[in-house]
């Protein structure tokens, strides 16, 4: 049987005095029983009753109602990743997995929301050696199981010959270049901005810095198109279009 409490000690445990127990139990306000003749108050009740009285609680997160066999990833994206997800739904035809092309803080969001069940990431901390540990227990308030996916290149595509002599970030100063970049949500424009103060660039003075697309591979497109001479990436995007690469670092793509 649960625990039991007398007028004296719900009084005691509410820290009021008796008199107020008596009106409370009249007013049909607390949980209590008189099966044994006296007044009696089943502590897991008054406990409840004692929360539903809470005011600015804080709003709870609905839990995440998930089908069966259903797994759904969000964040940054990778076509290493996108493989692996088609692989993985020919294997398993009973299950699915589904991506969602958040961008790393997008899927850290998604996770903490409870709509998503794997969050990708690749975001460099301040001290540019470790990734993704910081932001998560920030955004998640709590610590998160962090798996290493796969280690990639960053750095910067451009049109194949290299037609603009481009070199390097510093190069984005001139007017001759356009580039296309990726939204600011994402790991990969938050190392290119990082890059460009590094280069004491003002990024208001590039031409297409506001021209955003959502994926490696459309920075890829865009450059192999002709609309734009360069624009942050990774190395397989490069490979996949024939695109020349310079890089910038090697970085750490975690679930």
């Amino acid at each position: 049987m649960k625990e039991l409490l007398s007028t004296k000690q719900v009084a005691q445990f509410l820290d009021v005095n008796e008199k107020m127990i008596y009106t409370l139990v009249a007013e049909k306000a607390l949980p209590a029983t008189k099966v044994t003749g006296k007044w009696l108050f089943p502590r897991h009740l008054v406990e409840q009753w004692i929360e539903t009285h809470t005011i600015n609680y804080p709003e709870a997160i609905p839990a995440f109602s998930s089908c069966q066999g259903l797994m759904i990833i969000a964040g940054s994206n990778d076509p290493l990743l996108d493989r692996t997800i088609s692989m993985f739904n020919t294997c398993y035809p009973d299950h699915i997995a589904v991506f969602g092309n958040l961008g790393s803080m997008g899927g850290l969001k998604a996770l903490r929301q409870n709509r998503c069940h794997i969050a990708s990431s690749h975001l460099l901390q301040e001290n540019e050696i470790e990734y993704n540990f910081e932001f998560a227990l920030k955004e998640l308030n709590r610590h998160p199981v962090i798996v290493n996916f796969c280690k990639r290149e960053q750095g910067i595509l451009i049109q194949k010959g290299n037609p603009k002599k481009i070199q390097g970030v510093a190069d984005f100063r001139r007017p001759d270049i356009r580039i296309v970049n990726r939204p600011l949500s994402t790991g990969t424009r938050l190392l290119f901005d990082r890059e460009l103060r590094k280069a004491k660039i003002n990024s208001a003075g590039i031409d297409g810095y506001d021209h955003e697309v959502n994926s490696h591979l459309e920075v890829g497109f865009e450059i192999l198109s002709g609309r734009a001479d360069a624009g942050p990436g990774i190395r397989p995007v490069a490979s996949i279009l024939d695109l020349e690469f310079i890089p910038v670092r090697w970085e750490r793509y975690d679930f």
